[in-house]
């Protein structure tokens, strides 16, 4: 009898531990969804709270009405652990603040591939991406607006998702007034969505799709948009290079997606309509020449890119990156980019005008490059102090 119950204690021991365990295993299944909750937006974060890093990098620029600088940059880029930080200048790029705002995501999602843009109407808004770990299929547009950007404290809305993908690269204005977002989800079939915004942001629409072709010269896209003067819209792409397709109905459909004949590393570019009409081009090395991440330069185009002048070199070292850029209304060009994500984690600028690209050099009188915006420091401080 006594042996009976040992036996019945011992089965019972072991039911209820195996439906404790399974009641954990259940507790820990991680949910995919709580990459559609919105990242924490943290406002004036104390910086001895903002988490460590040895890597940062993939920065997104803009520039107020009254002359602030905006600056949004990753840490922890392309980990598990992404995380964003937006840092302000108001004496034209020689002194940075601490972050201003920081997006962190829940456990287990990235908050990645930030973008920064001020609309038509003076409103700026400040994107960035979601993903359940490293890629999900799915990812998201997240983003917060304030209506004023150069108030001392920023009045932000709540966190709004947008749309599937990971967007990056600032949205277009038509000229018929619409407003275009695009963005990707990562190496899947028609994997680049054009979002279409009417009502100045209030609502938006999937107006179309690209898909990129073969399969295997798929990656992040990156896809950016100008609207040509015949109306048609051209599209470059992020594909083992730089790839392009046109839309000839406001970006409801895309031709077949081909390489470009600029010659360019699988990174990101910067592309955009300078205020003279010209388009403006960074990318690396020369236009028939493919390099690596090095030999950042800048081209203009007076002919909707058909044919590209100038050659402005904004950085010739190895590791410089993923340029975003702004012009101010006096015709000043603010490029930011990356360099040396690891160990450096440097954040710098080029400022420049139209006339340096053309001709191929310093002739303006304004030009700086290499200015400071971020670093890693190698120390347990977790951001920099202002720097002259």
């Amino acid at each position: 009898m006594k042996a009976l119950k040992l036996r019945l204690s011992a089965l019972l021991f072991a039911t209820a531990a195996a439906v404790v365990l399974a009641d954990l295993s259940a507790a820990e299944e991680p949910d995919r969804d709580i990459a559609l909750e919105p990242a924490h937006v943290i406002i004036n974060p104390w910086r001895f709270h903002i988490p460590p890093t040895k890597r940062q990098g993939v920065p997104g620029i803009e520039r107020t009405a009254k002359g602030r600088l905006w600056v949004i940059h990753g840490r922890d880029v392309e980990s598990t652990r992404n995380y964003q930080v937006l840092i302000r200048s108001d004496s034209d790029g020689r002194r940075w603040s601490h972050p201003k705002l920081m997006i962190l995501p829940r456990e287990g999602v990235r908050a990645m591939s930030a973008a920064i843009w001020i609309d038509p109407t003076g409103r700026m808004w400040v994107f960035w991406g979601q993903s359940f770990g490293a890629q999900d299929g799915r990812y998201g547009i997240w983003a917060i607006t304030t209506d004023d950007p150069d108030a001392e404290n920023p009045k932000w809305s709540s966190p709004r998702r947008l749309g599937d993908g990971i967007m990056l690269n600032k949205p277009t204005v038509l000229s018929n007034g619409d407003w275009l977002f695009t963005s990707s989800v990562w190496k899947a079939d028609h994997s680049i969505k054009v979002y279409a915004t009417t009502d100045q942001g209030k609502t938006f629409k999937l107006r179309g799709t690209v898909n990129v072709l073969p399969p295997e010269t798929r990656g992040p896209d990156e896809p950016m948009i100008v609207e040509r003067k015949d109306g048609s819209l051209w599209m470059l792409v992020r594909r083992q290079g730089m790839a392009e397709t046109v839309s000839h109905d406001g970006g409801k459909t895309w031709s077949t997606v081909k390489q470009s004949s600029l010659r360019h590393p699988t990174a990101r570019f910067f592309l955009r309509r300078l205020k003279s009409g010209a388009l403006l081009l960074v990318k690396h090395g020369p236009l028939d020449k493919r390099v690596g991440r090095t030999d950042l330069m800048a081209f203009v185009s007076d002919d909707d890119g058909q044919t590209w002048n100038g050659g402005l070199m904004l950085d010739d070292r190895e590791n410089v990156t993923y340029p975003d850029g702004v012009q101010a209304p006096d015709g000043t060009i603010y490029i930011v980019y990356d360099h040396n994500r690891t160990p450096n984690g440097e954040v710098l600028m080029a400022t420049f005008n139209e006339d340096d690209v053309r001709a191929g050099k310093p002739v303006s009188g304004k030009i700086r490059l290499r200015g400071q915006v971020a670093r890693l420091l190698h120390s347990t401080t977790n951001s920099p102090p202002e720097t002259p």
